[in-house]
């Protein structure tokens, strides 16, 4: 038996800002999306999906690594130019499943790091096409390859060129990365990490035309463009048959973003911060033959679960899944296991635990509201005098928590960190929101 027949392939599909409604397995008709839509309907749906933080960087960095990031002190968001450091002390997923033999690569958005030892072929990818930054142009810019920037497109180590949109580019790599490891009958990992719909929001005329009279033509645009290279890469897997043997994940990064025209409907809340809209993800999972077609699962689940669950069924070493936080999705998927566990964030001053129906959000150690998701889950009627006692036990779980962290290795610019904390303010107090970004402090 050859070793892609004894190991499923891994594909992680992440795409970047957003919206959790703006798929039409979440019921949307404006935005486009139907190959993923069929990736939705051929596995399960998960209603209660998180990511692990609200913004781009730590909620990759928990992914990789299967554990809260706050525990290694990736808590804040890098800037897209000057990046601090992910800890290469951590195993990835990349790490862990190259000791069974997979080919693992990593194409497009990183935002882990610039230095050396952040490199993702310096943590576990043995292949890297695309950017170390957190974001860039989807078209190549003129004498692009001759500037130093980690915005600049690489392939492993050295600067590259691209012709034609990004997106497309991204979807390409990726088949050429999952029919060379069919041709050398090697099981893979893939991370295949989209920029879009991150701003800048750019899109290829002919795609704009299609949308010419949706209200949100470029970020319609940009979502269609990057579900089309999402089809390209299933149907190179189905074309191999591939596709049996390889367990797939999608999901975004973080909720919606309020700079590139993402919807968090239904709920309240968006990018940067913990209220449902932030850190709700529209997660699927199809791994054929295993997982039961055109279902969906209303417990918990957490990106942090990717880790374990790959590695486990990949028969990876449980020495090198034992400091994991998440758990095995399949196990709960078995036992039809609907039982919530607690589910965590924290960034500087901002942190939440969600626990059965109820959500604490606390803001610098003193303000405080309580919701009851499953009959509020827009999150706008604070229970904390009426139920006390919740109040206080989730608040308690919180605090052990975060015993187990260290302090963030780095915290955002000042400005942003007074924007957040007064839409903190607007949310938890109901009211017109001040400012959404710095620029808006003026």
């Amino acid at each position: 038996m050859g070793c892609r027949d004894s190991k499923p392939n891994i594909l992680i599909i992440l795409a970047d800002d957003a919206g959790y409604a703006d798929f039409g397995f979440r019921g949307s008709e404006d935005i486009k999306t139907p190959h993923i839509d069929k990736i939705a309907y051929d596995g399960i749906i998960f209603n209660n999906a998180y990511v692990s933080a609200s913004v781009c960087s730590p909620s990759r960095a928990g992914l990789l690594t299967g554990m809260y990031q706050q525990r290694f002190g990736h808590e804040c968001n890098l800037d897209s130019d000057v990046n601090n450091s992910f800890d290469p002390d951590q195993i990835t997923i990349a790490e862990a499943l190259r000791t069974k033999g997979y080919n693992t690569g990593l194409i497009g958005k990183w935002h882990l790091g610039d230095k050396k030892q952040n490199h993702p072929l310096n943590n576990g990818f043995d292949y890297f096409w695309g950017f170390i930054s957190g974001a860039r142009d989807y078209f190549y810019l003129p004498n692009e390859k001759l500037k130093k920037s980690i915005r600049n497109v690489v392939e492993n180590n050295s600067n590259t060129e691209f012709e034609g949109y990004l997106t497309d580019v991204l979807g390409n790599k990726a088949v050429d990365f999952v029919d060379k490891n069919h041709e050398e009958n090697n099981p893979f990992f893939l991370f295949l990490s989209f920029n879009a719909p991150h701003t800048p929001m750019q899109a290829k005329k002919e795609v704009l035309e299609k949308f010419k009279d949706n209200p949100r033509k470029v970020y319609a645009s940009m979502m269609w463009s990057m579900d089309q290279a999402v089809g390209q890469v299933i149907k190179e897997l189905k074309e191999n048959n591939q596709y049996d043997n390889t367990i797939i994940y999608f999901l975004s990064d973080n909720g919606a973003a309020m700079s590139n025209n993402a919807s968090s409907f239904p709920y309240k809340g968006w990018k940067g911060n913990q209220y449902e809209g932030g850190i709700k993800t529209p997660m699927i999972m199809t791994w054929k033959n295993k997982i039961e077609s055109n279902t969906e699962f209303d417990g918990f689940i957490s990106s942090l679960d990717i880790f374990k669950t790959s590695l486990e069924n990949a028969g990876v070493d449980e020495s090198l899944i034992k400091n994991a936080d998440g758990k095995n999705i399949l196990n709960s998927l078995k036992a039809n296991m609907s039982l919530n566990q607690d589910l965590f964030w924290r960034k500087d001053k901002m942190a939440t635990v969600r626990s059965g129906n109820y959500k604490l959000i606390r803001l610098n150690d003193s303000s405080t509201v309580l919701y009851n998701i499953n009959k509020n889950f827009f999150e706008d009627y604070d229970l904390k005098y009426e139920n006390p006692f919740m109040h206080d036990s989730l608040l308690n779980k919180l605090n052990n928590w975060e015993k187990k962290l260290i302090k963030p290795n780095w915290i955002e610019n000042k400005n942003w960190n007074i924007v957040t904390e007064m839409i903190y303010q607007d949310l938890m107090n109901n009211e017109e929101i001040r400012a959404y970004s710095p620029k808006d402090l003026n």
